[in-house]
């Protein structure tokens, strides 16, 4: 399954504003930068993924585009895309697109090593992942949650956190088809204990009628990172924090995230 894209254009515009305010702290305040966006160096960009069902794998090759072009996919052909695993077992992706690169069906396994190789335009970048145990949830419900007199129906998550284990969670909502929320959370507070996560998002919340999809994903220590840095980017949790590029898994200055992760799905109607 593909890995939920983070915007080429939002990662080039990131690394816009980091140079900005960098910049900014070491000039007088009655001065005036200028930085012309539309000029940046374009960056790789490196999305992928592999989980543990028996699926084809996908991985997106791609340029950061500058702020005036169009927020588009700005694919690039002809890499070479491979995965190595610990236990000696190597797959190579083939290209179907633009910029986008396919696996074989496989089955990845919970306590391996994936290490995703992409060459490209001369250079080669690097990724590593851990795949998680699954952590499964012992029921899925929709809980009300009042919000300045206002009432919203949210779906919650239930599950016993493995004790003594670092866990971390990432979950992906769709409603009637829409992907409405994403959101990822770990045990610091919650190691060993029956747990419950409730996911909420902007707008009305789940209605009556409404077909909710529940991914779950257990992700390793550097992929919760990731994500979580994009959540306090939009605010998520709290006021936003100032622009800056998530830490990427990848080496040689690449974007992105490379994840091995377990996954589940769900659907439930809230009636």
């Amino acid at each position: 399954m593909d890995i939920a894209p983070m915007s080429n254009k939002i990662l080039g515009i990131i690394f816009g504003f980091t140079v900005l305010l960098s910049t900014s702290l070491f000039s007088s305040c009655e001065e005036v930068i200028e930085v012309d966006l539309s000029k940046a160096a374009p960056r790789i960009v490196i999305e992928g993924s592999i989980s543990d069902q028996s699926e084809i794998h996908t991985v997106k090759v791609s340029n950061t585009t500058t702020f005036d072009q169009p927020n588009a996919f700005n694919g690039i052909k002809g890499a070479k895309v491979t995965v190595n695993i610990s236990n000696g077992q190597t797959f190579s992706f083939t290209a179907t697109g633009d910029g986008i690169y396919r696996s074989q069906r496989f089955r990845g396994m919970p306590g391996l090593n994936y290490t995703l190789e992409v060459v490209v335009g001369g250079k080669t970048f690097k990724a590593s992942s851990v795949m998680p145990r699954a952590v499964k949830p012992d029921s899925i419900t929709f809980k009300s949650l009042t919000i300045f007199g206002n009432s919203r129906i949210y779906p919650s998550i239930y599950y016993k956190d493995p004790a003594r284990i670092q866990n971390q969670y990432r979950y992906i909502v769709k409603v009637n088809g829409a992907l409405i929320a994403e959101q990822v959370n770990e045990d610091r507070f919650s190691d060993g204990n029956a747990t419950s996560d409730l996911i909420t998002f902007d707008g009305d919340g789940i209605q009556i009628g409404d077909k909710a999809e529940i991914e779950i994903q257990c992700i390793d220590r550097n992929v919760f990172k990731y994500y979580f840095a994009i959540s306090q980017i939009g605010g998520n949790g709290g006021p936003p924090v100032a622009p800056s590029n998530p830490d990427s898994n990848f080496d040689n200055g690449a974007l992105g995230i490379f994840s091995a992760h377990t996954r589940s799905v769900y659907t439930a109607t809230l009636k």
